[in-house]
């Protein structure tokens, strides 16, 4: 099968702009980008596509060892990426998608040329001086509701997610969580709260702008500071915007923060 069907891969834009690929977060599909990534398809080529088991990706695509870790996931954004021959790519990507992103240069330096982490976080469990903001028994708690009731535990989640004053985001993350697969979505989980790529952030070379929303339930501020200051020469941009969802809340105020990075990079 072909990888643009595998992850329903979507292209707008002037074919001889610099390209740039949105990956976006768990639970979620490439629709969550519709406030932001327009913005640039005018002087973009714009590339938004679906993890295996999200939106319209192919779900028989979906391999239990391959997606066992998040370089599987890497390793799906850089086939779509030599699939295309795209060079000099900004990869933007949202929450677990951010280490994604950071994998995924690192496997293909060649092809990328910028990277935005939106709300990324390395490590979501606390470990000794390192604070991700979880506790192991939060985030056994959390998998463990996923596994016994799906719908509540999206009902629940969606709202921290969204964060303080954002009811329809949380409405809207709530529905797509209980669009996925559920197999796949308990399997993701596992993936994105237990994965840890602290050793991986000082190895990232291109430039990097790492955008940190205000009351971050998912990714507090303290995880963003740190990405910070492990991936040399990166650039941290602090959003009014609240929750964990910026393109989302504020899209306006995302989209800027990115066009402002790309200015000089």
């Amino acid at each position: 099968m072909s990888v643009i069907t595998r992850n329903c891969v979507r292209v707008r834009g002037p074919e001889s702009a610099r390209p740039m690929v949105f990956a976006h977060g768990f639970g979620c599909d490439q629709t969550m980008w519709r406030a932001v990534a327009p913005d640039f398809a005018v002087d973009h080529r714009v590339v938004t596509f679906d993890h295996v088991g999200a939106g319209g990706s192919d779900l028989s695509a979906y391999d239990p060892e391959r997606h066992g870790s998040l370089r599987g996931y890497a390793d799906d954004l850089v086939e779509v990426v030599r699939e295309m021959d795209l060079t000099d790519v900004v990869l933007v990507g949202h929450s677990v998608s951010s280490m994604i992103g950071v994998l995924a240069v690192l496997a293909a330096p060649e092809r990328f040329g910028a990277l935005v982490m939106v709300g990324p976080s390395p490590r979501y469990v606390d470990d000794g001086d390192y604070t991700g903001g979880f506790s192991r028994s939060d985030v056994a708690a959390l998998l463990d509701s996923l596994d016994s009731n799906p719908a509540q535990w999206s009902a629940a989640l969606a709202p921290l997610v969204a964060g303080p004053g954002n009811p329809e985001v949380a409405v809207e993350l709530a529905e797509s969580f209980c669009r996925t697969d559920p197999r796949v979505a308990r399997d993701f989980a596992r993936v994105t709260f237990l994965s840890d790529n602290r050793a991986d952030l000082p190895a990232v070379r291109v430039p990097t702008l790492v955008l940190q929303c205000t009351d971050d339930a998912i990714a507090p501020e303290p995880v963003g500071r740190y990405v910070h200051s492990r991936v040399p020469g990166s650039v941290f941009t602090r959003l009014a915007a609240t929750g964990h969802c910026p393109h989302l809340s504020a899209p306006e105020e995302t989209a800027a923060a990115i066009r402002a990075f790309l200015r000089d990079n």
